[in-house]
């Protein structure tokens, strides 16, 4: 077995673990949960827009995957986490696949109508606008490119965190 795939199994059986341990966070989702501090976003530094909108600001966060390589399936996503972000929600989006590639600085891609943006331009709207947006743990080990080919403000996600948060008692999980 080659190191890439080595590493991969590794990174998944990692992250199938992290969701199974995190399994009961998912169950006090539904039941609303204790941890305050979960609740208001403040683990390992998030960040995020915390307007005043209809979205209710901290009480709801986004996370949004995006994995696809058709430009309709990248540009909705990311355009609700932009109406999210509006509405006063945390946005934290992760990029993964082929989704990723809007990561990389040097991505050219396809624009949409309407309104005439790419996907690329809606990510950088929610960069601008405070979202977290990360690329998967396992998409640069896997490629030929390293953090210095991602766009200024695209960070890793890690499994633990990014676990973590999708568990949140208040978090909202789109994924396409």
């Amino acid at each position: 077995m080659n190191r890439s795939a080595s590493l991969l199994i590794r990174t998944l059986a990692i992250a199938v673990l992290a969701l199974m341990l995190a399994a009961p966070a998912l169950a006090d989702h539904h039941r609303g949960g204790d941890d305050p501090d979960r609740e208001r976003g403040e683990h390992h530094g998030q960040r995020g827009h915390h307007g005043g909108g209809m979205g209710g600001g901290r009480e709801h966060r986004l996370f949004v995957t995006v994995t696809a390589s058709a430009t309709q399936d990248r540009a909705m996503p990311l355009t609700l986490a932009n109406k999210a972000l509006d509405q006063g929600l945390e946005v934290r989006v992760l990029l993964c696949g082929d989704g990723a590639e809007l990561a990389l600085a040097d991505y050219q891609a396809e624009r949409f109508d309407p309104p005439g943006v790419t996907p690329k331009d809606l990510l950088g709207r929610l960069l601008s606008n405070g979202a977290t947006v990360e690329v998967c743990a396992i998409f640069l080990p896997n490629t030929d490119y390293d953090e210095d080919d991602l766009t200024d403000g695209i960070g890793v996600g890690a499994p633990d965190d990014v676990a973590e948060y999708m568990m949140g008692p208040r978090t909202r999980i789109f994924s396409n």
